[in-house]
């Protein structure tokens, strides 16, 4: 059988990842991903209301013109998790391919609002829901498997296709956790027997984005002690203390939720993506939060909690808003210019339970973001937080696992490629020959 991939997007910098497989007549996609950085660049772009041959032009979405040299029928989509980077162009390319879109329910739930908030385009492919250690036949001979595994958004898999030449694991994107906050530990077991059964892998795409750091990346528990002695230390503080992080990490929310109730203040969930991930993991029983708790995205009734709060005193709340990144029409960005009605004084405390996503546009909001605050008086508790990607000896772990025939790094630039180029020789790969380097909108032919 002849199997084949076209690296179509997240080969030449992290975001809108999408990858195609071909086994035989079968083609998989994995991943339809939003390069946000490259929205937020402009003012007011509004991607619901865009074409998408406009957000190719843009860089923002994958340029998926090189399916046209695919021969076979596309028999499924599969998004491996929520974040936009990997959903966030199904709104605008789903419906250009008559198969369905499967993915976890978590993340089922997530494309069905994006979907629904879609201007331009109507997506009327079928959503499938199928859970980690599920299996569904890709035509007569391939079949599609989920792999659970841990990231910093809750029900993450890892696709494996497995054809009659092996299997092909899309590795992206995840860490090893033993000890998650929310979930079941990554299925290590599982991905070993993939590696010694049948024909093996014939090919394993991994996301590179730590590669170059040494060591493993910490399990979400050390996050989560990380942020119960912040928390402590500043338990006797009267004035206002205000935590940001990523509105879809969930066992993040969670903690910030728990440690907040322990240090005697009410904790309340605002901004619009806060609202929607938290009250999208609750409603699917993916975690249990107190009945009291708020969660507001509407602008005004947001304005009117601050009001609230404001009132009733800063040092009986605790505010997890979105705005980690320095997004500028964030809730966090709105409070350092003064724009909401939550007045920062001398000496508040703002926790960022979360890192900078090393890329320029990124990094400069967020530095006039902490500029801005820090202009109000506040003080900054930076990088409560670990990595969702893998660092080096989890990287040697998973090859040494799979074994994998062939292997492609992915979800980088060639810069950032470079640290698992020479992690992967030093495990006896060749670039050029089973190591495979690629760019986006190309073709490489793994069997004839």
């Amino acid at each position: 059988m002849e199997v084949e991939i076209a690296t179509i997007g997240g080969y030449e910098a992290v975001g809108r990842q999408m990858t195609a497989v071909r086994a035989g007549d079968d083609v998989v996609i994995f991943d339809m991903g939003l390069n946000l950085s490259k929205v937020l660049i402009h003012d007011n772009v509004e991607t619901e209301r865009m074409h998408s041959l406009d957000l190719i032009d843009m860089g923002a979405i994958p340029d998926d013109r090189v399916m046209s040299d695919l021969e076979g029928d596309v028999k499924a989509i599969v998004p491996t998790h929520g974040h936009l980077d990997h959903i966030g162009a199904i709104s605008k390319l789903a419906h250009r391919y008559d198969a369905p879109i499967v993915a976890s329910p978590f993340t089922i739930e997530l494309v069905k609002q994006q979907i629904k908030s879609e201007e331009k385009f109507g997506v009327q492919n079928d959503l499938v829901k199928m859970s980690a250690g599920e299996t569904m036949s890709i035509g007569e001979r391939n079949e599609l498997e989920f792999v659970n595994v841990t990231h910093s958004i809750i029900d993450a898999i890892n696709p494996v296709l497995h054809t009659p030449e092996g299997a092909v694991v899309y590795g992206l994107d995840k860490r090893m956790d033993h000890t998650p906050v929310i979930g079941d530990p990554i299925d290590m077991k599982r991905f070993r027997e993939i590696g010694r059964e049948g024909e093996g892998v014939l090919c394993y795409i991994e996301d590179c984005t730590n590669a170059g750091k040494k060591g493993r990346t910490p399990s979400e528990s050390v996050a989560r002690r990380h942020l119960k002695d912040v928390m402590t230390s500043i338990e006797d503080y009267d004035g206002g203390i205000v935590a940001t992080t990523f509105s879809s990490h969930i066992a993040r929310v969670k903690s910030l939720v728990e440690f907040a109730d322990d240090i005697g203040r009410q904790p309340v969930l605002l901004g619009r993506s806060m609202e929607k991930y938290s009250g999208t993991a609750e409603r699917l029983d993916f975690v249990d939060f107190p009945e009291d708790l708020g969660m507001y995205g509407h602008r005004k009734s947001v304005d009117r909690t601050f009001k609230r709060i404001m009132n009733e005193g800063k040092e009986n709340f605790f505010p997890i808003v979105t705005g980690h990144q320095g997004e500028p029409r964030a809730m966090l960005t709105r409070m350092g210019r003064g724009e909401t009605p939550y007045e920062l004084d001398d000496g508040d405390k703002v926790l960022f339970s979360a890192r900078v996503i090393p890329e320029p546009t990124n990094e400069g909001q967020r530095y006039q973001s902490e500029k801005l605050l820090g202009m109000q008086g506040a003080r900054i508790y930076d990088d409560i937080h670990v990595s969702g990607h893998l660092r080096s000896e989890g990287h040697y772990e998973m090859l040494d696992a799979l074994q994998p025939k062939n292997v492609i790094p992915a979800h980088q630039s060639l810069e950032g490629f470079a640290p698992y180029v020479d992690l992967a020789e030093d495990m006896g790969y060749k670039a050029g020959r089973d190591l495979h380097i690629t760019r986006n909108g190309n073709m490489i032919q793994l069997t004839e």
